[in-house]
């Protein structure tokens, strides 16, 4: 699991409504209850879900049990507005298997729309490098300067192989990586992840998108030196793994301290780029 499989949810525009989807095993998986939404205007898409595997027994099937060609739908986490909730999610092809019980007019273009999106994951899945062209032209659009966009990558970068280096050790679920992550931050920052994005005044919004030079740099250091340690020491247990997170977030908190003498300020800022885009140089502080 890496970064973009912790705050996966992505939103997807069809025919201006919102479809919600998530990177799962290299693949995206979408909300169903948006797909239905979209294609049906129904005001209470999980009923109309019931309905359809009542009147749909093939499809019923499919759901409960998958088939040769099909996975069923599974229940992922998908970041809302009022926080994370487990939705049930289908990749591509179950998604045109369901399309097929929908009679709308929007099917067929709906139907292409899902080949372009799915097929862009696919391209970034054998070019690597056109997912990370692609972020750095979102960077950019949103008004970021190419230097700190430089940080933002590599940091990206990291972050991946941090995660990696988790799996590796055996680290699966999603709540532990979150643990995992808190103690790294915990020991660089003084502060958890949520901790920091309430000081910045942030609620759904990606914290590292909001951080300054040197808090990218020391959030790379500290998750650097995690990854470091454990690929020496191989954590065999998650109590093994969460002392090798906080020894490697130690790492940097000791180098931000250092750091905050001699620059005369805390590096742990309260300024945000909700208003101010990074390139104008001028963070937003939250009032």
């Amino acid at each position: 699991m890496n970064e973009k499989s912790i705050t996966t949810t992505k939103i997807a525009l069809f025919r201006k409504k919102e479809i919600r989807k998530t990177i799962y095993q290299n693949e995206w998986w979408f909300v169903i209850n948006d797909v239905i939404e979209a294609l049906t205007d129904s005001t209470d898409p999980a009923q109309y879900f019931k309905r359809m595997k009542q009147r749909d027994q093939e499809l019923a099937k499919l759901i409960n049990q998958g088939g040769v060609q099909f996975v069923p739908p599974l229940m992922l986490e998908i970041e809302t507005a009022g926080g994370k909730q487990k939705m049930y999610c289908w990749n591509t092809e179950g998604i045109f298997r369901l399309i097929q019980s929908i009679p709308s007019p929007k099917a067929e273009p709906f139907k292409r729309w899902l080949a372009r999106v799915g097929y862009e994951r696919v391209q970034e899945i054998e070019d690597p490098e056109l997912a990370a062209k692609r972020t750095r032209m979102l960077y950019k659009l949103k008004g970021y300067s190419e230097s700190w966009i430089e940080k933002r990558m590599r940091g990206i970068a990291i972050r991946e192989e941090l995660t990696d280096e988790w799996q590796k050790r055996g680290v699966k679920e999603q709540k532990e990586y979150e643990i995992l992550t808190a103690e790294i931050s915990k020991a660089a920052f003084g502060v958890t992840p949520s901790e920091y994005k309430k000081l910045k005044g942030l609620k759904r919004q990606n914290l590292r998108d909001h951080m300054d030079d040197l808090e990218l740099i020391f959030n790379m250091l500290g998750e650097r030196v995690t990854t470091e340690i454990s690929q020496r020491e191989k954590p065999d247990t998650f109590i093994k793994n969460k002392k090798v997170a906080e020894r490697g977030g130690n790492v940097a908190g000791n180098a931000r301290k250092q750091t905050e003498k001699e620059i005369g300020r805390s590096v742990v800022s309260p300024k945000n780029y909700l208003q101010t885009p990074e390139g104008g140089k001028q963070l937003k502080a939250k009032k």
